[in-house]
């Protein structure tokens, strides 16, 4: 497994910090045409407050960036459990974003299956595709860890995690959670980089084990990619 770069923050408002800069420098060294990907959750909402402040706000190259989503619950853009409300409330209504540019998942389509491929066909009309890949090249993904090792909607279990030519699954989680919609490995493997931001003691054995290369954990795998960063604060580092 490839080692990914560790950077550790002291609290969560240091990390939410660290993960801007980060994001500044990884479009600064882009260049025109950033596409990133992003998360939902608990612990990046720091983050989305911050790229939304007046410190950040101009920081990123916003006219030029295409933002799409690791992953979505099946619930309308304006249920609370919606990444995309989240990330619009904190982040997008505050961002001179072109809404063309602004790339949600329909969690709230009848046909999720219909709706993942509409996804990929706008990943193939907006991202470039690097020479021998036949998947699309986000620069960066953000992503998450939970407590049970899932990142984007990749569950232990799942049916997305076989998938090995789809860029985009409807995934049904087993158990009580909502179906989804996820970005795979596939896609997730030829970004640019993923950047991991976990926050929380809770999540320090869980990160400990994906940097053990777990293979029980779906984060793992992602994790393998030769640069995968991780932002974590000083209760989330192993």
């Amino acid at each position: 497994m490839t080692k990914p770069m560790l950077v550790v923050a002291p609290d969560p408002g240091a990390l939410a910090r660290l993960a801007a800069d980060h994001l500044v420098r990884a479009a600064r060294r882009c260049g025109p045409g950033f596409r990133i990907a992003v998360s939902g959750g608990s612990t990046p909402q720091p983050l989305y407050r911050l790229l939304a402040s007046p410190e950040y706000r101009d920081g990123l190259p916003w006219a030029d960036t295409h933002l799409f989503f690791a992953d979505e619950r099946a619930v309308p853009p304006d249920s609370p459990d919606s990444n995309f409300g989240l990330v619009e409330s904190l982040l997008l209504s505050h961002v001179p974003l072109a809404p063309g540019h602004v790339h949600r998942m329909r969690g709230e389509a009848e046909d999720l299956q219909a709706a993942a491929k509409d996804y990929e066909w706008e990943l193939a009309a907006t991202c470039e595709f690097d020479r021998g890949s036949r998947e699309p090249r986000l620069d960066v993904v953000l992503l998450g860890i939970g407590d049970d090792g899932h990142t984007a909607s990749l569950f232990r279990g799942s049916e997305a995690l076989r998938e090995e030519d789809r860029w985009v699954a409807a995934n049904y989680v087993p158990g009580p959670a909502t179906p989804r919609l996820t970005l795979t490995y596939p896609v997730l493997a030829a970004a640019g980089e993923l950047v991991f931001l976990v926050s929380g003691a809770g999540k320090a054995g869980i990160v400990r084990r994906v940097l053990e290369g777990d293979p029980d954990l779906p984060a793992t795998r992602a994790a393998c990619h030769p640069r995968a960063t991780f932002l974590l604060d000083a209760a989330a580092a192993p």
